[in-house]
């Protein structure tokens, strides 16, 4: 009904909160046919760094996105580093998070979603590097641009995951760092969808806004 008039992109696998045992995977649920099909733009699959599915799900997502280059569509990585030698608050620590924006474009994402760092350092192996490049993480400005850095120096898209539902200063002001760190959006899902429908339109209104340089 809607193709043509808005960039829809097919998430091309799924999982659900029924599923136990801790595994860190989803089910390919969809093809690129299908989002063909649907007049799609792009594709989205989820990777998780670290877990004990992360091999098999980027050999997956490379088949999915030499397929969908060679047909036209964008392919978009949520890239959400968990298990392996990654702690549990280490999921969105400095380090991690970048090294997750780097391997999903590695594997030739054009848009990348991971969530926005935290001023903290994971990996061991990782701190003395940090350390001796100095690299500042005290703002989230700051650190979102060494998430760019990570992102093939910037020529990536990299948006943003939003996290729970907050109140819209404290969205809209994590908005602003994030483009004041050069990064290309934010994902504000159940922020804007869990609110009536004119404050959620003005609520995208304001982000679109900033991250245009108009507020």
């Amino acid at each position: 009904t809607y193709a043509g008039e808005m960039p829809l992109i097919l998430k091309m696998n799924s999982a659900n909160s029924l599923a136990g045992g801790g595994v860190n995977d989803q089910a390919l649920t969809a093809s690129v046919d299908d989002a063909l099909r649907l007049g799609c733009v792009g594709v989205g699959f989820t990777i998780y760094p670290g877990s004990d599915a992360c091999y098999n799900q980027m050999e997956e997502l490379k088949d999915i996105i030499r397929e969908a280059k060679m047909r036209g569509l964008v392919p978009v990585v949520w890239a959400y580093p968990r298990g392996g030698k990654v702690s549990k608050d280490g999921e969105t620590a400095l380090d991690i998070v970048a090294y997750a924006a780097h391997m999903a474009a590695l594997l030739g994402a054009t848009v990348v979603k991971v969530k926005p760092p935290k001023a903290a350092i994971d990996l061991d192996a990782a701190k003395a590097s940090y350390e001796k490049a100095e690299v500042a993480m005290e703002t989230l400005p700051e650190r979102i641009r060494h998430v760019m850095q990570a992102a093939f120096a910037g020529r990536r898209l990299v948006v943003f995951s939003g996290g729970e539902a907050k109140g819209v200063e404290g969205l809209l002001e994590e908005v602003r760092q994030i483009r004041d760190g050069g990064g290309h959006g934010s994902i504000i899902g159940r922020n804007s969808f869990q609110r009536p429908k004119e404050q959620a339109l003005e609520l995208l209104d304001q982000v679109v806004k900033i991250y245009l340089g108009q507020a």
